[in-house]
């Protein structure tokens, strides 16, 4: 099994063609990202009203639900190919490693909650020159503690997590296959006022961990037999 950790990029994606066309910053193993933690919810100085609660339970069940009713079983998973790519994942053990690293509740709370094994794939890279879809691959295990967290050397570490209250998890994630071309965002987002407007990767793109639906899904794979549309 892989043990090297896996940075998530959270972070935006520039939409820009020059944001787009400029060179990323080089990241290395000891640069502790911080997208994750720019999105954690900020304290209230009051409590949350139980209505407010359910209103935003409401909300995050509502996004893993396909328009016919039935659970998402398709995601999105984001990773900056300089700390992990594709081809490591290949290169691992089975094809399969451990997705760890991720430090927002929410696409902590989708792993943990809602994936299951069997559920499709779709394997992004972000935080590069050209960031897109490169890959399909399959949940190959439901959400467990991730160590990283309880390690106090490692860049990941949580110090409110402990094995008897595990804050962070993750799952593992095994390879199916190279898509036949890079589904680059810039490509995407002209499907962005039509067949992809509700897609969260183009509405809520700084989630590292996003739910598709299968329509999203079907007209992805239509798109990679396709010749990219030029602007």
């Amino acid at each position: 099994m892989q043990t090297r950790s896996k940075k998530r990029e959270d972070a935006s994606e520039q939409t820009s063609t020059s944001l787009e066309a400029a060179k990323p910053v080089k990241r290395t193993k000891h640069t502790k990202s911080t997208a994750d933690k720019d999105l954690e919810p900020v304290k209230a100085s009051t409590k949350p009203s139980k209505k407010n609660s359910a209103a935003t339970k409401a909300v995050s069940d509502t996004a893993c639900v396909n328009a016919n009713g039935t659970r998402t079983s398709v995601w999105l998973m984001k990773s900056e190919p300089d700390t992990f790519s594709i081809d490591d994942l290949i290169k691992s053990e089975n094809s399969t490693s451990h997705w760890d690293g991720v430090r927002n509740h929410e696409a902590k709370n989708l792993m943990k909650n809602s994936m299951k094994v069997g559920d499709r794939v779709l394997f992004y890279h972000s935080n590069t020159k050209e960031p897109g879809i490169v890959a399909l691959a399959r949940i190959a295990q439901e959400a467990y503690p991730d160590h990283t967290a309880l390690d106090p050397k490692h860049e990941y570490y949580d110090e409110k997590s402990s094995k008897d209250d595990p804050r962070w998890f993750m799952v593992d994630v095994k390879f199916e296959r190279k898509l036949k071309r890079i589904l680059t965002l810039k490509e995407l987002q002209q499907y962005k006022d039509k067949e992809l407007c509700n897609m969260k990767l183009l509405n809520r793109g700084r989630l590292s961990v996003q739910p598709v639906s299968d329509d999203e899904m079907e007209f992805i794979l239509r798109l990679e037999q396709k010749e990219m549309i030029e602007e």
